[in-house]
């Protein structure tokens, strides 16, 4: 123990931890800003009238696993919504649908399904 004490007491130790301490610093530091990186959140499970819809947050095609398929139009639930009057589908992450009335929204699980019922992508959501 003295002669760690010495080594770490003398101006070479002291070096030799000053950069010890700087490298450790910087190692710590590159892991945080990895850890802040926005990280998908993963499944989101939302319950409507006793329903259970899976919602995936880190690809927007996937499914909110209805019944049937009229049922993703009924609830207010589902990755993708379209006005009953247009012909322009949205996600419900794009900001460009959001002047669309409630009660005149028309929800589908897929882009599949609302493609399938004759919507297009709005530009603004690509």
């Amino acid at each position: 123990m003295e002669k760690i004490k010495s080594f770490i007491e003398s101006d070479k130790g002291k070096d030799i931890l000053v950069i010890i301490i700087i490298i450790l610093v910087g190692l710590g530091s590159f892991e945080l800003g990895r850890l802040s990186k926005e990280m998908p959140s993963g499944l989101k499970i939302e319950y409507n009238g006793g329903e259970a819809n899976a919602i995936g947050a880190i690809d927007q095609n996937l499914a909110t696993l209805p019944q049937n398929s009229n049922d993703s139009q009924k609830s207010n639930s589902g990755n993708f919504f379209a006005s009953s009057r247009g012909s322009k589908y949205y996600s419900i992450s794009c900001g460009a649908g959001k002047t669309i009335k409630e009660e005149n929204r028309i929800y589908f699980a897929t882009s599949l399904e609302a493609e399938k019922s004759g919507y297009v992508l709005s530009n603004s959501c690509k």
